[in-house]
């Protein structure tokens, strides 16, 4: 099982890193089938064989992410398109 974590400062405020987050997971459930739902302002995602955890606070983004055996392979993959999602995302 691999672990991926991903920290990343915004200065977007709350509300508007938690609708991008939410614009995520919504873009993620639909291509991925992940399902998700916000505990606070966490949001909690899982699909087969992958499971994790978006934490947004007013100034910073951090993702958790543990992948099955399966994907596990994929890791270095999988990490580098979730830092380039979340650079772009947070930067705009």
């Amino acid at each position: 099982m691999a672990k991926i974590t991903v920290d990343r400062p915004h200065n977007l405020g709350i509300e508007a890193a938690r609708s991008k987050a939410e614009k995520l997971a919504e873009r993620l459930a639909r291509e991925y089938d992940v399902r998700y739902q916000w505990k606070g302002d966490t949001l909690e995602f899982k699909r087969s064989g992958a499971d994790g955890r978006i934490e947004v606070s007013e100034d910073r983004v951090h993702l958790q992410l543990n992948l099955g055996l399966l994907l596990s392979v994929m890791s270095g993959k999988i990490k580098s398109e979730i830092e380039e999602v979340l650079d772009r995302e947070l930067s705009a």
